[in-house]
């Protein structure tokens, strides 16, 4: 189907706004707010709403105009309704049933997770093939095991920090600044990932779980050791740990669940050296391997609006009385 939607994505801190017409991208817009949340080193919730009622207006003109539509011809809306801060996903959610009510057309409320879970397969022509999906950022780390559109079952997860947000603890250690995640892919760029030995948590558990706060409290107790000549090699050294657990259970899960492919999506799967030794262990490992662009990785309304028209093609949508939900589950 060739329906035009509008997607809203408003979870945490970046406001974004997509328009397509069936899988076709017309327009995506995103407002980062890094920069108001830098000052407090970690989104400030107050801040990211305010942030989002101010951009949100603005970039619902920019998109429509880049997509060259008028708000009239769009059939559906569809927002971000969880997981997330609950004063963030209330204005974009607002907003799609607003627009949705004005104009007489269907809205679709979509979990988050799996806007993240299908963006490897956009664009593409929406068949979702099955697979194991690794959902990796800064709230979230999970291991699906995906049929279909709306068939998961999750096997594995995080029991403590997700590995993005132990990626921004370490950062903010070693006084890289926020976001801590691209600052230590940028640091360990010069250092030596063979220089510290440090843990690598649940690997052989024997389950598709992981954690991450042993390695985060490895890294503070080493920092009275180190000094700013060899930073480097402890950002190094800290996410070749990182990533060596990541490929090696979503590998092990694979197999554990028969699927012959892989599937990376969420915004540490921008981080270049996990998307290396993945690929080098999928490829040893004989699985077929696809990661989300590094457009779609990070928040974005793309993904929201991809998995809306899924569920739109499907017949489907949201009563307007329904509520957002801050900590909605996958399944």
């Amino acid at each position: 189907m060739n329906s035009l939607l509008l997607a809203l994505e408003t979870s945490c801190d970046e406001t974004a706004i997509a328009v397509l017409r069936g899988r076709e991208l017309l327009a995506s817009e995103v407002a980062s707010q890094v920069e108001a949340h830098r000052p407090y080193g970690g989104v400030v919730p107050e801040v990211a709403s305010r942030q989002h009622l101010w951009r949100a207006p603005r970039l619902l003109e920019r998109a429509v105009a880049a997509a060259e539509i008028s708000l009239g011809e769009v059939d559906a809306f569809a927002a971000t309704s969880g997981p997330g801060l609950a004063s963030s996903l209330m204005i974009g959610a607002s907003l799609a049933k607003g627009l949705a009510l004005g104009f007489g057309k269907p809205y679709l409320a979509i979990n988050h997770l799996e806007g993240h879970l299908l963006s490897p397969f956009f664009p593409g022509e929406g068949e979702i093939f099955p697979n194991v999906s690794l959902i990796v950022s800064g709230g979230h780390t999970l291991l699906v095991a995906v049929d279909g559109v709306g068939a998961y079952q999750i096997i594995g997860r995080t029991v403590d920090d997700a590995a993005g947000e132990a990626f921004d603890k370490v950062g903010k250690m070693l006084g890289l600044g926020y976001p801590g995640g691209p600052e230590i892919e940028r640091c360990a760029a010069q250092g030596d990932p063979a220089r510290f030995a440090l843990p690598r948590s649940m690997m052989n558990s024997g389950d598709s779980n992981f954690s991450f706060s042993g390695l985060k409290t490895a890294v503070r107790y080493l920092l009275p050791k180190t000094s700013g000549e060899n930073r480097a090699d402890l950002c190094a050294s800290f996410q070749r740990a990182v990533v060596e657990v990541l490929v090696a259970k979503t590998i092990a899960a694979a197999r554990a669940a028969k699927r012959a492919l892989i599937t990376v999506s969420g915004g540490v799967s921008c981080n270049w050296e996990l998307r290396r030794q993945m690929s080098l262990g999928c490829e040893r490992a004989g699985f077929e391997l696809r990661f989300a662009a590094p457009a779609l990785c990070t928040d974005n309304a793309a993904m929201i609006g991809f998995a809306a028209q899924l569920r739109l093609d499907r017949g489907e949508s949201t009563p307007l009385t329904a509520e957002i939900d801050p900590n909605l589950a996958l399944v």
